[in-house]
């Protein structure tokens, strides 16, 4: 079955050549020039984001869909991490299971599934007491699983739902039941496809491997691996009939992100055999951790970016996930990916990007430490001291992650206009950057709602607070105004020099104002082309009682912002945009707003 399951906005990129004129008053007039040459010519961009095992880490998905803008979001697989609530009960189940498992083995019954062969045994005569008792346990926790389960998958569901804009689907894993019979079965992508633009996504879930502390019962029987012929396999039947363009499988594909230490390839010949003969332009696939990345084969593009959710290693150790691709199509042409990871719930930095170039695909490597990182397999921000925000910062962000969850669609259109306009500036400009602040950032933008950004650029002239009259800030405000063009009122409330922020840090001077407006802006607001930014703030946060000590010096101006009138009503403004959709604001939140805008009997917020 097919269908359309969203329109796209359309979207543009300018192929502006690099201007050989000096950064002065008139680079605005010769770049403006160029930008209205091009204006016309618009493409369909699609975009996907795509991650994988996300193993439990639910806050950290809904934060991804928080944090970024695409028109379709697909889930690899491995979903949940185990079928209970209590580690204990998950390691009582498991160890149950690997005994009848032992058992099943013993007696020649390992053609039945394992719940199966522990009601046969039950109903079996002269079985040993300690036998009745240990299948009779694993009964009753197999119910209490599917049960756990379900209520994950629904948790997970209400967390993705706010993104009604965007296409979200999800495939099984070997973790998972099958999608079909839980809350996420509309999203389901096993042995499903649907069109995206001019092109067929199609999925197939499972992983040839047993995993041990999931029933057996609910999983998804998995039938297109090693030792299956291809024609009667059911995953290459499914896909000689569907003929995707682009192909979802939880397990990769033989010899590409398939090796395990020691063991070696694991992946699906049969994948790998229709890939190679036929059209598909993108397989995405996970299940292995440790061997991900990019590869391009005879036409066809296999992506692995490696766990999204946090994984304990067989040795014991904690893995940092956080990995994700967004894939740039140009409307059915493959055009642009970038491997990147999400940190700390709320920020993004970009690792590696790949494009087309003579022909060829080009690797370049942004963030080489994070890069190299994950290809030791080594943590790399799981060791860098987490910082605290102050306490009104705090309940801000706390604040509009509730707010967020019901982002309207001018939200979305406003983000993709801001990100696409940085996108045609970035060779103009060594560094170009924004935060969003208002009602972009709260995820509450109407049709009215005009859009308000800090500006980062690396300006060189220590211009500090006359921004206004700097020749870079003059050029890229004109740029980006005509770019943007009359769809939305834009205006940019303040300009950072990134050179300055960068050298303040450097030499811990504490009283650069410049670098305080950037810690604060960078603890409220949602950044434009994070990676132009990202380098600052690592360097910051080399330091942290130096970023402690800033966000010090901000709070009395902090607090100064949070109780002005206009600040005030936007809250009551965005509760009204929550009524009109039938919303009502639930108390604890009313709570959170109370304490942050420090209000307690003021007659003017009485409500509140």
């Amino acid at each position: 079955m097919s269908f359309n399951f969203f329109e796209f906005h359309s979207n543009f990129q300018l192929p502006i050549k690099k201007s050989t004129c000096c950064r002065e008053a008139e680079l605005a007039v010769c770049l403006l020039h160029e930008v209205e040459i091009y204006t016309a010519q618009r493409t369909w961009i699609v975009k996907i984001i795509f991650l994988t095992d996300i193993h439990g880490s639910f806050n950290q998905t809904a934060a991804l869909l928080y944090e970024t803008v695409a028109d379709v979001y697909i889930i690899g697989g491995d979903l949940i991490d185990i079928p209970f609530y209590s580690i204990n009960t998950a390691i009582q189940y498991h160890d149950l299971q690997t005994q009848l498992h032992s058992l099943r083995k013993k007696m020649d019954k390992e053609e039945l599934v394992l719940e199966d062969f522990v009601d046969e045994l039950l109903d079996s005569p002269n079985v040993a007491e300690d036998i009745i008792d240990r299948g009779s346990d694993y009964q009753q926790l197999t119910i209490r699983a599917r049960r756990v389960m379900q209520q994950k998958y629904k948790v997970l569901e209400n967390m993705i739902s706010f993104k009604s804009s965007a296409g979200v689907f999800a495939l099984p894993g070997n973790y998972d039941m099958d999608l079909k019979y839980t809350s996420l079965h509309e999203r389901d992508l096993h042995l499903h496809w649907h069109t995206l633009g001019g092109m067929k996504v199609a999925g197939y879930g499972g992983a040839g491997v047993w995993t041990a502390g999931i029933p057996e019962r609910y999983i998804v029987r998995y039938k297109g691996g090693i030792g299956m012929n291809d024609h009667s396999n059911e995953m290459f039947t499914f896909f000689k009939a569907v003929k995707p363009d682009i192909i979802v499988a939880h397990q990769p594909p033989h010899g590409v992100h398939d090796r395990i230490t020691h063991i070696g390839p694991s992946g699906s010949p049969a994948l790998r055999t229709y890939c190679e003969n036929n059209p598909v332009k993108l397989c995405l696939s996970g299940h292995i951790h440790n061997d991900w990345g990019f590869m391009a084969i005879e036409g066809c593009v296999y992506l692995n970016p490696s766990n999204f959710g946090e994984v304990t290693t067989i040795q014991g150790e904690v893995s940092e996930g956080g990995f994700f691709f967004q894939i740039e199509f140009d409307e059915t042409e493959l055009e642009k990916i970038s491997l990147k990871k999400l940190v700390d719930d709320h920020r993004i930095h970009d690792i590696a990007e790949y494009y087309r170039k003579d022909g060829k695909w080009t690797e370049d490597i942004i963030d080489l430490e994070r890069y190299q990182a994950r290809r030791l397999n080594e943590n790399y921000d799981m060791k860098v001291e987490k910082y605290h925000h102050i306490p009104e910062i705090e309940l801000f962000k706390e604040i509009k992650n509730f707010f967020r969850m019901f982002r309207t669609q001018e939200t979305e259109e406003r983000l993709d206009e801001l990100e696409h306009a940085v996108n045609l500036l970035k060779d103009k400009f060594d560094d170009i950057a924004m935060d969003i602040v208002g009602s972009v950032n709260m995820g509450l933008s109407q049709e009215s709602s005009d859009i308000d950004v800090v500006l980062y650029l690396r300006c060189g002239r220590n211009c500090q607070d006359m921004y206004q009259q700097c020749d870079f800030y003059t050029s890229a405000k004109a740029l980006l105004t005509n770019i943007i063009g009359d769809k939305y009122k834009f205006e940019i409330i303040d300009c950072i020099d990134l050179n300055v922020v960068e050298q303040s840090i450097i030499t811990k001077n504490y009283e650069c104002e410049v670098t305080q407006r950037f810690v604060a802006y960078r603890s409220i607001c949602r950044p434009v082309n994070y990676k132009a930014i990202a380098p600052i703030e690592d360097i910051l946060n080399e330091d942290i009682e130096f970023r402690r000590e800033m966000e010090g010096s901000i709070r009395s101006y902090f607090r100064i912002f949070a109780t002005t009138s206009q600040h005030m009503r936007s809250f009551d403004k965005y509760e009204s945009r929550l009524k009109s959709i039938g919303i009502k604001l639930p108390e604890s939140i009313r709570d959170k707003i109370r304490e942050y805008l420090q209000v307690t009997s003021s007659n003017d917020l009485m409500k509140w």
